[in-house]
């Protein structure tokens, strides 16, 4: 089981302002992410926001528009100083805010930095411009930039004492934040294909006349574009249902806050099922109204209840 920290290390002056920057980082960048940590008592929201800007370095990075070996040497210099938070040699006088931060909350709670290097092994594979054949291969990369965060953010959360299954919380925040890298792959096809990048199995992409790829607002002539999409939006589906397993192990505000985040993103793939050439004239998103509505939905305990009653209906 995954202990909860109740009471966390003293933060000091420059530890407070190395989390001030790190949520300030999270609020300005992070378009559906904030809507659920907001929902977290401070100790919790802070580490969670040192996770988004680590993280958030390491995808500027990947995304940016230097050269491939230059950003390798970028990733593996972020690499060093995950070592250096790993090896407790990063105090708060150290200059980098993300490294402060970082230190502090793994300092505080049980989490798994190695699953940082997982998310820098992922863009790795994005600098390369790795491709990949079957839904396995996919899986792989998806665990790394997604997957990862997934158990990271367990690591802050903890499980509830008592929890049945408990020691299943892992694969079900792994499987959660699948469900999520999936959906964010269906919403982002155009712009990745404009910065040559093609996410989707080579084999999903034959088997519905897509290989040709997605150069404009239109599917290519003759693909089933929409067979494709609602494709895997079916898979994105059985990963939520199955990773949602993990909110009644949660406690409530954690729980909300994961059902906040995955509620966002459910929402999107309903959009997105609807209309699914919508991805190919641009980004699909929610009105912030809308992301407000399903924060306060996942507070009040509405998603956490449906999911335990439904397991409660399979087990029977």
């Amino acid at each position: 089981m995954i202990r909860t920290v109740e009471a966390p290390p003293h933060a000091s002056a420059p530890v407070l302002a190395a989390y001030s920057y790190c949520e300030a980082v999270t609020g300005q960048q992070a378009r559906n992410f904030a809507y659920g940590i907001r929902l977290l008592p401070t100790s919790k929201r802070r580490a969670m926001s040192a996770l988004y800007a680590f993280s958030r370095r390491v995808d500027d990075i990947g995304d940016g528009a230097l050269a491939a070996d230059v950003k390798a040497a970028r990733l593996e210099d972020t690499r060093a100083m995950l070592t250096r938070v790993r090896e407790g040699s990063v105090d708060e006088d150290d200059t980098d805010p993300v490294a402060v931060a970082l230190a502090h909350a793994a300092e505080t709670f049980p989490i798994p930095l190695g699953g940082l290097d997982e998310l820098i092994d992922g863009v790795l594979m994005d600098v390369r411009g790795e491709t990949y054949e079957t839904w396995d291969d996919l899986k792989v990369y998806c665990r790394c930039v997604a997957g990862a965060i997934g158990r990271l953010s367990l690591g802050v959360f903890g499980t509830e004492p008592g929890a049945r299954a408990a020691e299943r919380a892992p694969e079900y925040a792994d499987t959660l934040g699948l469900a999520l890298q999936l959906t964010n792959i269906l919403r982002d096809i155009r712009e990745d294909a404009e910065d040559g990048r093609v996410y989707l199995p080579a084999d999903d992409l034959a088997k519905f006349g897509c290989s040709a790829g997605f150069a404009g607002p239109k599917p290519p002539e003759g693909a089933d574009f929409a067979g494709l999409v609602h494709f895997e939006v079916r898979r994105a589906r059985a990963l939520f249902a199955e990773g949602y397993r993990l909110l009644p192990m949660l406690d409530r505000r954690s729980g909300a806050c994961v059902a906040a985040m995955a509620g966002i993103y459910r929402r999107l793939l309903d959009r997105i099922e609807r209309d699914p050439e919508a991805v190919l004239r641009g980004r699909v998103s929610l009105p912030g109204r809308e992301k407000a509505y399903v924060a306060v939905r996942g507070l009040s305990g509405l998603d956490t209840r449906h999911v335990t009653r439904r397991a409660v209906r399979r087990r029977a």
